[in-house]
């Protein structure tokens, strides 16, 4: 009898799953959902490094290791460096063939490896930087030398494991199938990205170097695991006859074919505008409720989340539209068209003193900017071709990762150069303000590459 029960139940969950569990519609006869969920743990280990990198790390090196702000800030940014040689690595995983006859897979573990070192002497560099303990008897240079390695191995291996993972996913996921199989990628990655901060946040409520140490290399082993599983049995294997002479292809020749390619620069620009727009205000939202609004570190604490969840939300609901067909860039531009009065809510919270504005209004910047992403990413795989998937999604990951990082730098610098003027309140909101210029200059670059007979 209890087998009876057990077997219909099972049966009625694998019936009901595809209707309601998020992005189970995005699993085709070519690429159950099984193989989808377990090909997207390369996003939760690229969403574990991000976590500690901009996170953990950032408030750690600060607060409890005493590091100069201005140092940290430095490091942080370092791995925005190898961010433009995302076309590069795409570039060279459209055109490499292995001996084993693999494009994607190589370029994966190379980043994989890369990033897995960068974690492995990230600990002990970070230590060294600090100058805490038996680490005072090295010289400031070794241990500024180790973390800046450090980070930017790290940075070099998530942005290679990225580029190269959403190429695979685009080769083996059919054309109708790609916008929820995007959408499920990026969700995974904000899954990633919250679960890896509860749980460094929760083993690190007792700090002591020698947790941190267990931590980072913690990590460093999940990283390894992790991709390891996504890449098992992932891309078929192509043997070709070995050919006496094979043409060395030619990158700058591939860039340029792909920029002359309809609206290439156009769409480009307007990612980095509109990436510029949304990221400014990354690092400034839990300052802003703590100093002007007066909110408490539990409350800022939630304000990632809040953020998340509008991200999550956002995904979701452009991957059902645009998988029924309808114009990515037009998904795009009601981003960023959203976008607008939600950095306006956020500016005029402290005017209005309202905490719930607020959160109403870092929700729906969530919102807008998950949409806002998608429909580009989609867009950019949709216009791209075939023999240069891994090309076009590199492209869009430089621009994307290079503009959030100019974004928060210049965010920071504006803010501070404000407030010194104007007090707190006015540094943030020029932030929010140039913020809602830059939707709006995004909007008017956008609205060529709009189809107009897009909805129906």
């Amino acid at each position: 009898m209890s087998r009876s029960v057990s077997r219909k139940l099972v049966q009625t969950w694998a019936g009901l799953g595809p209707r309601f569990l998020p992005f189970a519609d995005a699993a085709t006869p070519e690429l159950p959902l099984g193989r989808l969920l377990r090909l997207s743990l390369f996003q939760v280990s690229v969403g574990m490094a991000l976590v500690l990198l901009v996170g953990t790390l950032n408030r750690v090196m600060i607060v409890e290791l005493g590091v100069p702000a201005f140092l940290v800030a430095v490091m942080i940014a370092l791995p925005v460096l190898y961010a433009p040689f995302r076309a590069l690595v795409g570039f060279r995983s459209d055109n490499h063939r292995s001996a084993l006859g693999w494009k994607r897979v190589p370029y994966i573990w190379m980043g994989t490896m890369i990033q897995f070192g960068g974690l492995a002497i990230m600990p002990f560099a970070v230590l060294v930087l600090s100058g805490g303990g038996n680490a005072s008897q090295w010289p400031a240079w070794v241990g500024q030398l180790g973390a800046g390695l450090a980070f930017l191995l790290v940075g070099a291996g998530l942005h290679t494991t990225q580029t190269a993972g959403l190429a695979l996913t685009t080769d083996l996921a059919p054309e109708a199938a790609q916008p929820r199989v995007v959408g499920l990628m990026y969700v995974m990655l904000l899954l990633g990205t919250i679960v890896s901060a509860l749980i460094f946040g929760w083993a690190l409520q007792d700090f002591s170097p020698a947790r941190l140490v267990q931590v980072i290399q913690g990590a460093a082993v999940a990283t390894l695991v992790l991709n390891a599983i996504s890449l098992w049995k992932q891309e078929p294997r192509h043997r070709q006859a070995p050919t006496a002479v094979r043409a060395e292809p030619d990158f700058r020749a591939a860039w340029r074919q792909l920029l002359q390619g309809p609206s290439a620069r156009r769409r480009l620009t307007c990612i980095g505008l509109g990436t510029l727009a949304f990221a400014m205000q990354d690092v400034l939202l839990e300052p802003y409720g703590g100093q002007v609004l007066g909110m408490s570190v539990g409350q800022t604490t939630l304000l990632t989340a809040t953020l998340a969840a509008g991200g999550l939300i956002g995904f979701a609901v452009a991957s059902v539209v645009l998988g029924r067909g309808q114009d990515a860039m037009r998904m795009a531009s009601i981003g960023a068209t959203l976008g607008v009065p939600a950095f306006l809510l956020v500016a005029l919270s402290a005017p209005m003193g309202s905490v719930p504005a607020f959160v109403t209004g870092v929700f729906m910047i969530g919102l807008a900017g998950g949409l806002f992403s998608h429909g580009t990413l989609t867009a950019t795989m949709n216009s791209a071709p075939r023999d240069q998937i891994g090309l076009a999604l590199g492209a869009w990951g430089a621009v994307q990762a290079t503009a959030a990082g100019v974004a928060v730098a210049a965010g920071g610098v504006l803010a501070d150069a404000v407030a010194a003027v104007g007090g707190r309140a006015a540094g943030y909101g020029a932030v929010y303000l140039l913020e809602v210029l830059l939707l709006l200059v995004t909007l008017l670059g956008m609205s060529p590459l709009i189809k107009r007979n897009s909805l129906r």
